[in-house]
């Protein structure tokens, strides 16, 4: 069992690529593998591997410059979610595209989970979905505006084109573990919305700590790693991840005539060409091939289909 970590904190980095080499040393070391993101404005990423080697990272991290307060999140794998480590630099840890923002200033109203299903639930409150579509087509809380986005870049846009729909209305946003609705009621208060709320730690935190009797929560959460999706108390979820476009299906997704492994699904069979196909055809057969050979090919970082899964026991 590996124990999975998901952190984020917005901080002032004066020189963030100073502390990529070392933060990679200590991962290693610890023989944790995943990706962690740097940049002028701080830290995000999830992490896994053994619990002590994430405990050193967790520590290596909190003595960062601002980072001591940082807020994590852990849960567990039954297979090593991710086949390698990487620590990049990046102009922001979370891509909105919007230079004025900036969480450290001001965001809304936190609510703990125990609050949340009060509030959405409040007639004058609108809740909005700051995933992406390929994320909420899986799971999303009941009643949630979804914008159906493709990247977290097209979140302003949308809210200038719907800004209306909302008016008079009291916001509650939500996102995967939180970061992006950091950004987004930043965003949102210098647009002038009066009240702004958003989930504390975000979907996960809600699974991890709401009964599943009593929770709004609908369906799996998307996740960024080899598990694909979770549900009610972190449980692993039964999704896998197509590989050629990265969507969630299930299991009975690989019966139907659009899959192709590596190749095709139900998704994006229509969106690739034939030569785009035939590559990735060719990518598979040198992943096979490597792995007959003992090795791991430059693409295999995603881990093949496993069989069917089933919601294991709580």
């Amino acid at each position: 069992m590996f124990t999975v970590c998901a952190l984020y904190h917005f901080t002032r980095f004066d020189d963030p690529a100073a502390l990529q080499g070392p933060l990679l040393d200590c991962c290693r070391s610890g023989a944790v593998t995943g990706t962690l993101l740097l940049a002028d404005e701080g830290i995000n990423g999830t992490v896994a591997g053994p619990r002590a080697g994430i405990d050193a990272v967790l520590a290596h991290i909190r003595a960062l410059p601002g980072c001591a307060a940082i807020d994590w999140k852990l849960s567990t794998a039954r297979e090593r979610p991710f086949a390698r480590m990487k620590v990049r630099l990046k102009r922001e840890i979370v891509t909105m595209g919007q230079p004025d923002v900036d969480p450290r200033a001001s965001v809304g109203h936190y609510v703990a989970p125990a609050d949340w299903n009060a509030l959405i639930r409040s007639p004058d409150v609108a809740v909005i979905d700051t995933r992406n579509a390929y994320e909420t087509a899986i799971g999303t809380f009941q009643g949630a505006v979804e914008p159906q986005t493709d990247s977290f870049r097209d979140f302003p846009a949308w809210w200038e084109a719907n800004r209306d729909r909302f008016h008079n209305k009291r916001i509650a946003m939500f996102c995967t573990g939180g970061i992006r609705c950091e950004k987004s009621t930043n965003w949102l208060l210098g647009q002038g919305v009066a009240e702004v709320y958003h989930l504390k730690g975000g979907i996960l935190k809600y699974l991890e700590e709401t009964p599943e009797d009593e929770s709004a929560w609908e369906g799996d959460c998307f996740v960024f790693d080899g598990r694909v999706s979770v549900g009610h108390g972190l449980r692993e979820g039964p999704h896998l991840l197509c590989h050629a476009c990265r969507r969630p299906i299930l299991p009975a997704d690989r019966e139907r005539p659009e899959y192709e492994h590596g190749v095709s699904c139900h998704h994006c069979t229509t969106e690739n060409s034939e030569n785009d196909k035939a590559r990735f055809r060719e990518r598979q057969r040198q992943i096979g091939l490597a792995r007959s050979r003992g090795e791991r090919h430059l693409h295999a970082d995603i881990p093949e289909d496993p069989a069917p899964r089933k919601h294991p026991a709580p």
